[in-house]
């Protein structure tokens, strides 16, 4: 039940889902529950899903029975059958990656830091990180270390993990260090950091709920509501970026024309133009905010 997560973008994120009374909205990574504790405070109806069954008893207990708050477990990516007695509905929000206790409890496998088994499962089910690498041959290991982790040493990580058959995370991180030049090891960030996010990604089927997701949202939306995605990495945000671009489409008709006739406008608009990202403020206090970026689009018809 100890699962105390601190929440990115949370007033930015209430704000441009606009919940109000009446209003149902779902949160498709419910974690910790500190956006649906807001959302609930401003008086919508919340329905938290969330993989984690550890996640999902805890924001439950800290929810304290309110009666507009439901749970359910599932994936983000199968929210129309997960709420399909709900829709549409006003509002839907996914904050993807990893919620801290899950990074900071050793035995989930997450952290490199940190001594556990090799897991790394969001849920309970599927296999873990140290099975995926023994069940991956080499070549397409090392894609998926350049692919999901953009990790230039993806080639020499990828053999010495297929070497070294790793299965704990602290094993893991030596390996990774041994197969790359220490004079290559970048100065901000760990030197197992994109090699972990992308085994993280691969294990858990991230950038595929994501798609799964984004390609969902017009059934999920009733016009005038609301979509929300909170996203830390460039990958992910490149596709919410344009998922959402296609949404809102735009016109092509030749300048000068009074009424648009080429039908090119989508059913929707964004709600800022721009990605929203922590404050300074925010990023003092919590680091792991510093590469969150928040997009949202309105269903206007």
């Amino acid at each position: 039940m100890d699962f105390q997560h601190q929440t990115v973008l949370l007033h930015e994120t209430v704000e441009l889902l606009n919940p109000a009374e009446g209003k149902v909205i779902l949160d498709g990574t419910l974690g910790g529950g500190g956006h649906t504790q807001a959302l609930l405070a401003r008086g919508a109806t919340v329905v938290g899903v969330d993989r984690d069954p550890v996640a999902l008893a805890a924001a439950t207990a800290r929810m304290g029975g309110n009666a507009r708050f439901q749970a359910r477990q599932g994936n983000f990516a199968d929210l129309p059958r997960v709420a399909h007695d709900l829709l549409p509905v006003d509002g839907v929000l996914v904050d993807l990656g990893v919620s801290s206790p899950q990074l900071d409890v050793a035995e989930r496998g997450f952290s490199f830091m940190k001594d556990g088994p090799l897991d790394m499962r969001m849920g309970d089910s599927g296999i873990t990180a140290a099975e995926l690498i023994a069940e991956t041959d080499e070549r397409d290991l090392a894609k998926l270390l350049k692919d999901y982790g953009e990790e230039p040493f993806a080639r020499p990580i990828a053999r010495e993990l297929k070497k070294a058959l790793p299965q704990r995370t602290l094993e893991a991180a030596e390996v990774v260090k041994r197969a790359v030049p220490r004079k290559a090891w970048p100065d901000r960030i760990h030197v197992a950091t994109r090699t972990f996010q992308a085994l993280r990604m691969a294990v858990n089927g991230e950038l595929e709920a994501l798609d799964a997701l984004l390609a969902a949202l017009p059934s999920l939306l009733k016009v005038g509501g609301r979509a929300a995605v909170i996203s830390f990495h460039s990958l992910e945000d490149r596709k919410v970026k344009e998922a959402f671009r296609a949404l809102v489409g735009g016109c092509t008709c030749p300048p000068g024309f009074p009424v648009c006739v080429c039908n090119s406008q989508g059913d929707f608009a964004l709600v800022s133009k721009k990605a929203v990202a922590a404050s300074e403020a925010e990023v003092e206090a919590n680091p792991r905010s510093r590469s969150a970026h928040l997009r949202a689009v309105e269903k206007i018809r």
